[in-house]
């Protein structure tokens, strides 16, 4: 099945043909936030029209948070979905588009709302459907933007194409691709402008990969397709020695190893969703992250393989709220025990955390601070809770060996140096990231000197 109009609707195919070696191209946001970027966009695609590009298109910036937004007012009486309306229609008619061209999903989203709003809560299911919506909206505009444009494209709906998860709403799991993601889109006409974040699951329930999940969806279309390349496409020029929002002179580093973006993905940088690292890497596909803003930059390209003469450190990764929680056992019960216990509970709560500081009776973790209230209740049905809000967490990247002999050691001396406070410090399981919790106060201070630090000039 296809989608060969310009309202995505799906007709069956005339004649089936094999895609071919093509590149994923995978636009946020802030890429497609209004018309000029938009205008943008349709630019940088028609340069690479020569390698058969896969696009896949966040919502526009900051619609995915109007429409959570509306979950949580709709069980309080109130569901008004026309300023996300207002604002589809204003981008559409700067484009020079027909304004009602979303009216169908606009119709559906304000009946949506209206039902949760009479209904008086909110399931699982039914916010994912209503998140969808910003997805569905945006691949319509974009699609539509690069016809106006003469470049040939068709929406389509991640679920239509094939990508299928698990019912964990929310939060869902892909499930194995059997050939029908690349079966599908190569019957679509011309470019295919496809949903990132979303998918189905087997009952044809729309479920979505969590938040920020469109870089995830760009490498599993990626994957499907075999393609020579993912490019991540942002408003910056690939990944630096650190954020340059604290250090402005932060150095672009062109090359990265999945283990060493993977690192800083799980330690707080932005630049990539974790999670979109693993199935490029399984297939050893590159992933290079360019910006929309200079498009003519080389990026950063993440490949298999170790890079080569690579410096000790590799980049000041931060996350920059935290909440640290303590948790002391009441009773004397054995160490694995308790840990085996606390880990359960967060598992229950599907909350990450780290790092981890564990002692005999114990263990210390950064947790995200709008978990914390829950994780401390269920802890402390068996044991002592204090929670300590208002805390962040930096990671030094680089090679393990340069860490374990002397890198680590010159970081703390670094902050002990400004009297800068350490929590739970240590090496990552991959001994490749030393990270450690400071008080949100010190991040910026904190950051800057370690970047000084470890890069000099």
């Amino acid at each position: 099945m296809i989608a060969n109009g310009s309202d995505g609707l799906f007709l069956p195919a005339r004649t089936p043909c094999m895609i071919g070696r093509v590149i994923v191209m995978k636009f946020g946001g802030t890429s497609v936030g209004d018309a000029k970027s938009i205008r943008q966009v349709a630019a940088i695609v028609r340069q690479h029209l020569a390698r058969r590009p896969v696009l896949v298109v966040s919502a526009h910036a900051g619609v995915t948070d109007e429409l959570l937004a509306v979950a949580q007012k709709a069980p309080m009486g109130q569901a008004d979905t026309e300023a996300i309306a207002a604002r589809h229609r204003t981008i559409l008619g700067e484009l020079g588009l027909p304004t009602d061209l979303l009216d169908p999903l606009l119709d559906d989203l304000h009946d949506l709302a209206r039902g949760l709003r009479l209904v008086g809560a909110v399931s699982n299911k039914a916010l994912d459907l209503l998140a969808s919506f910003g997805e569905r909206c945006s691949a319509r505009t974009v699609a539509a933007a690069l016809r106006k444009e003469g470049i040939p494209a068709t929406a389509v709906d991640a679920f239509a194409a094939g990508l299928r998860t698990d019912s964990a709403f929310g939060r869902a799991r892909p499930l194995p691709d059997d050939g029908r993601i690349a079966r599908n889109l190569a019957q679509v006409d011309g470019v295919p402008v496809l949903t990132g974040f979303i998918a189905a699951d087997e009952q044809g329930n729309v479920t979505t990969l969590g938040r920020n999940g469109s870089d995830y969806s760009a490498a599993l279309f990626g994957v499907a397709l075999g393609v020579e390349e993912i490019q991540i496409w942002k408003d910056v020029d690939g990944v630096r020695t650190a954020d340059p929002r604290l250090v402005p002179g932060a150095l672009p580093i062109r090359s990265m190893s999945f283990g060493e973006v993977c690192e800083l993905a799980s330690f707080g940088s932005k630049v990539l969703h974790p999670a979109a690292m693993v199935p490029a890497m399984q297939r050893s596909i590159p992933l290079r992250v360019r910006s929309t803003l200079e498009p003519e930059a080389a990026g950063t390209v993440i490949e298999a393989g170790p890079v080569a003469a690579r410096p000790p450190v590799r980049a000041i990764a931060h996350r920059a709220a935290v909440a640290l929680l303590t948790t002391t056992s009441q009773r004397l019960v054995p160490q694995h025990a308790f840990l085996a216990k606390v880990f359960a509970e967060l598992a229950e709560l599907q909350c990450d955390v780290g790092p981890v500081a564990v002692a005999d009776s114990a263990v210390t973790f950064a947790i995200e601070p709008a978990a914390a209230d829950a994780a401390a209740a269920r802890l402390a049905t068996f044991a002592e809770v204090c929670i300590e809000r208002d805390q962040a967490v930096v990671g030094v990247v680089g090679d393990p060996q340069a860490i374990a002999s002397g890198v680590a050691a010159a970081a703390l001396a670094t902050l002990a140096t400004k009297g800068i406070a350490v929590r739970c410090a240590g090496q990552g399981a991959l001994a490749s990231t030393f990270a450690f919790v400071v008080a949100a106060g010190a991040l910026r201070e904190t950051v800057a000197l370690l970047h000084a630090r470890f890069f000099p000039g």
